[in-house]
């Protein structure tokens, strides 16, 4: 790979999606364009489109880059613990970029099917007995209740009934609310 004349350094795909991952959580994924991210990183913003096709692109390596960062669980113990340390990194994923979690919400282009949350969740479904038939409802469902707990934290909603405190509270209830859920569900 040539390095850059301006630059000086060869532009990598890692380099292009950590730096777009920081300006997201600056600006918003509304506020990042290909112009902005190439000013970012010296670069003519042609040159970005040697290494990615636009910003969908983009933004789904960025997703991709997120989701490796995960802390997910390994897959052994219990499938409620499982379950439960998914929940929580995903909650840190929604908190460390709230922009990039609201926007794959509405977005699921960028994530995907084959994203490593839902292959873990998928992994502890399995585990917990559920049926490949019932595998795709109760998934959605499981990621609702993730997922409007968290728009409710990230958009402050949450935040008028209680202190951070009473949030972690809530969390935990909801994730004994899914197990408790699941397990009457499988019975």
């Amino acid at each position: 790979m040539a390095a850059n004349a301006r630059r000086g350094a060869p532009l990598t795909p890692e380099e292009i999606s950590a730096t777009a991952l920081r300006l997201i959580d600056e600006g918003g994924v509304e506020g990042l364009s290909m112009r902005k991210l190439a000013v970012e990183l010296d670069v003519n913003p042609m040159s970005l489109y040697h290494h990615v096709a636009g910003k969908t692109a983009l933004l789904q390596r960025v997703c991709a880059l997120a989701g490796a960062r995960l802390d997910l669980p390994a897959g052994d113990g219990p499938w409620p613990e499982q379950l439960r340390a998914l929940g929580h990194a995903c909650r840190a994923l929604a908190r460390r970029h709230p922009s990039l979690w609201l926007y794959a919400q509405s977005h699921p282009e960028i994530t995907g099917n084959d994203h490593l949350i839902w292959q873990a969740l998928d992994r502890i479904l399995a585990a917990a007995g559920v049926d490949e038939d019932q595998l795709v409802h109760v998934r959605k469902t499981l990621f609702s209740l993730l997922s409007g707990f968290v728009l409710g934290e990230t958009t402050g909603a949450l935040n008028e009934q209680g202190g951070v405190a009473d949030l972690d509270e809530t969390f935990e209830a909801s994730i004994d609310f899914a197990i408790a859920g699941l397990s009457s569900f499988r019975s």
